[in-house]
């Protein structure tokens, strides 16, 4: 599933938990888990507001109703998703009356468990008993605990009782398998790890059973006596028929009743004449690490009365051929008729191909011993494999299939049949009941298979490097074994020494070849089996500047629309070249990007066009995507080109490349266009910004700036130095931010440069009023309110208004403050953008609740958190949220107040500023202090004070001190 080819799981079968391969997730507080519960326990359907109110608050919904669920749902997506993922493209969807979880976006552990109790109703029809014991097994071995441990709510406490009685439900069956298999001490284990249920008849039945078979006959008596009693005195009934069956077979020690026939001893091997099955299997690979849910899927399925079609495919490398050679061991016995494998060498060289004709050859060959009168022709040859195949139930593997057309010949005709292909290529041309992509091994797994190769004594001995060298392998099978058996060859080498030479991409794939296996060969097969046009969209996805991308990627480097690159795009899919994470965004494995860099650098004039051309594309959405427009950066490239229709179309773009906006900066440096890597970071500080993303605003900055010295336009010297300025801002660092305005503005005084003057002034401004220089910030802002007007700046004649507003409101001159505001409202409207019209509507909200008119604010506030959600600026959203705490607060509803409060403080994250942490703490702080509720007061002041940096901000810090002092 797609789901598990992210690495996503969730385990709702004790404590809930998620996790991706690289480490578990933070679900926040447990009634946002209850709600990812409610979620997943109905995936693929819509649940509406009302009915998840009801699933995890039950009759006593919170006080703002459904308006709680967007910011637990938020909460959840950022945690859930891969990073960028915006609301179109997350796990959980967002719909008009409610939200749904993805199916296919996660692997659950129930989900495995229905898969698991279906195998095990099918086993017990058909009394196949080890294989019952063995699902049984693995069910059971799903359960952590109690299911849903902790979670509140009546959902979450009938799914408890629901899984309890599923798992019950396999300790019964497991019994059944045990007793059925002559095994009567390990019943009695098992059914005494599932806990005393008096009431449950079927239980007892088996309980007397096992104890019967293990010559316990007074035992068996004694417990339906205590059921009889508990039945009769508690619930006053008789036991039912069945148990009372039971208890009759053991008065008259009916053993053909109560044990079934004895299971016979294991026969003499047959007599050297006798005929038996054909099993023609490779050997089975005994280095088989990390596969175990692989191997289930691919072997708990019962042979029916119709032909079961298995497809297993990946990228080349992957270990395909191993783990379907592992399955097949384990399926044979299964089929009495024989096991044939036939490898199509789909990548080998021509003449080494098998055709559906010479694979037909074989197969009957393999069959009937002979080559006698088998036909010349295609159809004939099909004809003759089915009728000989029309009797027998068969296991036929299919290694190293090109294509549909070449494995759908081989499909053969008996009842109860299975053919199981493995393939580089996706095959969605064959009715398939199983389909398996087979991913990468996760960094665990890896190092496992190299402790397998090279001896645990010798990996362990380099923990760290072991790790690093699975991690250059990318988790492919081939590349590990290459590596282990270069290391099995050269005692001498370290692991740490493999490693070093491995740590540059132009290397890495050089090191993976040993004799005549190459990780480099492998791919280069697939690669020129694609048609020219695939090549040349291949080596275009080598020059990704981010690891992960959509179709305009390569659509801006091949010059042809988006949706003819995403048609490209699926085909190097069902190739195994790409991979989709989820639906429309692809990347490549680690190292077929860099055989694919390779093929692209070979042609360096293309290469040069292709790197030019998708820079061109980030500099577009990030000059579109930021509060002021293009026309706010006055040099650089024109992007009316664009392919955006307008500044939400380019923010969501920018949203789904996540923290891979910094790659493109490093990328543009590396490649020495020193002026994309100016523009670029320029155009996303005011995105990142809006996020919260200060480390990585601050990031792209400084790799840009080391570039702004040799750039051509010379505007980006003072420029950066802005937005660094605007990056310690907004993370209360203000003297900090007022040496990177210094510096801007001497450097825009130097070059003439009207517009970063004027913003160099204004952050001045916005810098010197917290460090206690306020008539110096007045005269800024004033004079930066004088100049944003002349240039026509509105973003800046919004942010000089607001902060002189906000100067005069500390003052307690809240009048002339919504003066200012007014202005800045009128500034930020015609800019016709939702966060700076959010922003500004904050500031005259805040004058409103000082003047005694919550009414307004509550309003102004409402629109504003809704502008916020519009324009996905967090930080908006949070200081909105807490805001509409306060004027609730002043309307006298202290139940709303909090309820605004502890939505706000849920919304924090790891990259929002200190400053805004302390306010919107020490503000819930306040509430629960309000409502006498004093211990979680204490530990919101506590929890702001202990935050990095707090002391930086003294008017938070003094108010927090002062909480804990009340």
């Amino acid at each position: 599933m797609s789901g598990e080819a992210q690495g996503l799981r969730i385990d709702l079968l004790g404590p809930l938990r998620a996790g991706r391969d690289a480490g578990p997730l933070d679900l926040g507080p447990v009634r946002r888990q209850a709600l990812l519960a409610a979620l997943v326990l109905r995936a693929g359907t819509v649940v509406s507001h009302e009915q998840l109110l009801g699933d995890v608050w039950g009759t006593e919904p919170p006080g703002t109703g459904r308006r709680v669920l967007p910011s637990y749902v938020y909460a959840l997506r950022k945690a859930l998703d891969p990073a960028g993922a915006g609301p179109a493209r997350s796990v959980i969807r967002g719909e008009r009356s409610g939200y749904s979880f993805l199916t296919g976006t996660a692997w659950t552990d129930v989900a495995h468990l229905k898969e698991l109790a279906a195998a095990a109703r099918g086993a017990q029809a058909s009394g196949a008993l080890a294989e019952l014991l063995e699902v049984c097994d693995r069910g059971l071995a799903l359960f952590r605990g109690e299911p849903l441990s902790g979670l509140p709510g009546p959902l979450a406490g009938a799914e408890r009782h629901r899984l309890a009685q599923q798992r019950r439900s396999l300790h019964r069956q497991r019994a059944e398998a045990l007793i059925g298999l002559g095994r009567y001490a390990d019943a009695l284990d098992g059914l005494a790890g599932a806990g005393p249920q008096p009431d449950d008849e079927a239980f007892a039945a088996l309980h007397m059973r096992a104890l019967y078979g293990s010559g316990r006959q007074a035992e068996a008596l004694a417990v339906f006596q205590r059921t009889r009693t508990h039945l009769v005195e508690e619930l006053g009934v008789e036991p039912g028929e069945e148990l009372q069956r039971v208890h009759r077979g053991v008065l008259r020690q009916d053993t053909d009743l109560l044990l079934g026939p004895v299971p016979a001893p294991p026969t003499e091997p047959p007599a050297p004449d006798a005929p038996r099955p054909r099993v023609d299997l490779p050997g089975d690979t005994a280095g088989l690490v990390g596969r175990e849910r692989e191997l289930a899927l691919l072997t708990s399925r019962v042979p029916t009365d119709a032909v079961s079609v298995v497809t297993v495919d990946g990228t080349a490398g992957v270990g395909k051929t191993a783990l379907v050679v592992r399955a097949a061991w384990r399926l044979h016995e299964r089929y009495p008729d024989g096991c044939l494998f036939i490898d199509l060498h789909a990548h080998a060289a021509a003449h080494e191909r098998v055709g559906p004709q010479r694979a037909l050859y074989r197969l009957l060959r393999a069959l009937t011993c002979s080559d006698d009168d088998l036909p010349d022709e295609l159809d004939e040859l099909v004809a003759a494999w089915r009728a000989a195949t029309s009797a027998l139930r068969l296991l036929v593997v299919v290694d190293d299939a090109p294509g549909t057309a070449e494995v759908r010949p081989l499909l053969p005709a008996g009842p109860g049949s299975t053919l199981i292909v493995a393939s580089r290529r996706h095959l969605p041309g064959l009715d398939a009941d199983v389909r398996l992509t087979v991913e990468p091994l996760g960094t665990d797994s890896a190092v496992g298979l190299l402790r397998q190769l090279l001896g645990p004594a010798r990996a362990d001995r380099e923990p760290e490097a072991a790790r690093e060298l699975a991690r250059r392998c990318g988790g492919l099978p081939l590349a590990l074994r290459i590596a282990g058996a270069r290391l099995q060859h050269r005692a001498s080498w370290t692991t740490a020494h493999l490693v070093g030479r491995m740590s540059h991409d132009e290397s890495s794939l050089r090191e993976l070849s040993a004799g005549d296996r190459s990780v480099e060969a492998a791919f280069r097969q697939s690669y020129d089996q694609l048609a020219p046009e695939l090549q040349r969209c291949f080596r275009a996805t080598g020059l990704s500047p981010t690891v992960e991308f959509d179709g305009l990627t390569p659509a801006a480097m091949l010059g042809c629309s988006r949706g003819h690159a995403e048609h490209l795009l699926e085909q190097l899919v069902d190739a195994s070249l790409l991979r989709q994470p989820k639906p429309g965004r692809y990347r490549l494995h680690d190292l077929v990007r860099v055989h694919a860099g390779q093929l692209a650098a070979a042609l360096p004039e293309q290469a040069a066009a292709d790197r030019a051309a998708v820079l061109h594309l980030y500099t577009a959405a990030g000059r579109i995507a930021a509060e002021w427009g293009p026309d706010g950066f006055p040099t650089g490239p024109d992007v009316t080109d664009a392919p955006f229709a307008d500044w939400s179309d380019a923010e969501a773009w920018l949203n789904a490349a996540g923290a891979g906006l910094v790659d493109v900066v490093a990328y543009a440096a590396a490649a020495g266009m020193h002026d994309h890597a100016c523009w670029i970071a320029e155009g996303l500080s005011d995105h990142l910004l809006r996020q919260g993303r200060h480390h990585e605003c601050r990031a792209a900055l400084e790799l840009a700036l080391g570039c702004a010295d040799t750039a051509d336009d010379r505007r980006m010297a003072p420029s950066l130095r802005n937005y660094l300025g605007m990056a310690a801002v907004h993370q209360g660092r203000f003297q900090q931010a007022y040496a990177w305005f210094t510096d801007a503005l001497r450097l825009a005084d130097r070059q003439g440069d009207a517009r970063d003057r004027a913003r160099a002034i204004a952050g001045l401004g916005v810098a010197e009023w917290p460090l206690g220089r306020t008539d110096e910030a007045v005269g800024r802002l004033q004079e930066a309110t004088r100049l944003a007007a002349r240039l026509g700046d509105d973003w800046l004649g919004m942010v000089s208004a607001s902060n002189l507003g906000a100067l005069h409101g500390l003052h307690g001159r809240h009048e002339q403050a919504l003066g200012h505001y007014a202005d800045a409202l009128a500034y930020a409207e015609k800019t016709g953008r939702p966060g700076v019209i959010g922003k500004a509507l904050c500031f005259a909200a805040d004058a409103q609740v000082a003047l005694g008119r919550p009414e307004e604010a509550t309003e102004l506030l409402h629109r504003a958190a809704e502008l916020a959600r519009e324009a996905d600026d967090l930080t908006l959203l949070i200081l909105s949220l807490s805001s509409l705490g306060l004027a609730e607060d002043s309307r006298g509803d202290a139940a709303r107040s909090l309820s605004f409060h502890q939505e706000s403080v849920s919304l924090l994250t790891g990259r929002t500023s200190t400053w805004l942490q302390m306010l919107v703490r020490t503000r819930l702080g306040a509430a629960y202090a309000a409502a006498g509720r004093r211990t979680e007061a204490h530990q919101e002041y506590r929890t702001a004070l202990s935050l990095p940096g707090a002391e930086d901000h003294p008017r938070e810090h003094a108010a927090a001190l002062l909480g804990l002092r009340d």
